[in-house]
């Protein structure tokens, strides 16, 4: 499932590219990817044009000329690509934004959604995630990580307590902070605490850089996204030395989330 990473990066390059641009026509080739009815969808979307593309947790928000909001949440399977006839990849794509011969695909949306709200929805809809990485000071990541007392997996991918982490990154961040993804939030000492802080948003921006760890291209030549694929130090690599002491990388089920870690190095 894409995170942060991923969707910033999908951020930054639609910013690039579709923004100003007329929406000349709406494909929907699977209705329950969107929250309209088809017609209606296509007639307040035709005809608008995209003003600026953000971020929220894992979703991406479209802002439209009409004063409302294409909000987009890929889940499980789902990507997007920016091409044309010619190049798109052959697979089924549930929703299609053109901008003249440029078309924005999008794929995989068998989870995943493309809802046409107002800024009231929009509010409404993201309400209870929490704060996001970037944002987060030390002092309030101390604050609320006191409070909590499961297990730092569950943790750090619920939206509630940090917004965009899923379970790759997750487990990079634990690696990287050489604490356990079953270690008990209540059981972190103060310096494991702002170790996990400190290990936060340098991994995040570096993902960012690479191109994330998700390999599907966003346009025909795309030799950056997928990049953090070589960069991966747990996620994974069950079986696999630890590129620190060599130990073979673990796999465990923490509430139902897989994850991976090293059982030498990390506490």
């Amino acid at each position: 499932m894409p995170e942060l990473p991923e969707m910033e990066t999908y951020r930054i390059f639609l910013n690039h590219n579709i923004i100003n641009k007329p929406i000349s026509k709406v494909e929907i080739n699977r209705e329950k990817s969107i929250n309209r009815s088809v017609s209606d969808f296509i007639a307040q979307v035709q005809g608008k044009a995209v003003t600026k593309v953000k971020r929220r947790a894992k979703h991406l928000i479209f802002e439209l000329n009409s004063c409302q909001y294409l909000l987009l949440h890929l889940m499980l399977g789902g990507w997007m690509f920016l091409g044309n006839e010619n190049n798109a990849p052959d697979r089924t794509k549930q929703v299609i934004l053109s901008f003249g011969e440029l078309k924005l695909y999008f794929i995989g949306l068998r989870l995943g959604y493309l809802h046409l709200v107002s800024k009231e929805e929009l509010d409404n809809k993201l309400k209870d995630l929490g704060p996001e990485p970037f944002d987060m000071r030390i002092a309030d990541f101390v604050e609320r990580i006191s409070k909590k007392k499961g297990a730092l997996k569950p943790l750090l991918v619920n939206q509630r307590f940090l917004a965009g982490i899923g379970n790759c990154y997750s487990d990079e961040i634990c690696f990287e902070a050489r604490l356990k993804p079953g270690k008990k939030a209540d059981e972190l000492s103060r310096n494991q605490i702002h170790a996990l802080f400190n290990a936060i948003k340098p991994l995040l921006r570096k993902a960012i850089e690479l191109g994330g760890y998700m390999d599907h291209p966003m346009f025909e030549g795309d030799q950056k996204t997928g990049g953090y694929n070589n960069s991966l130090l747990v996620y994974g690599r069950e079986g696999k030395g630890c590129y620190r002491c060599g130990t073979q990388i673990e796999k465990m089920e923490i509430s139902s989330n897989k994850s991976f870690y090293c059982p030498s190095c990390q506490e």
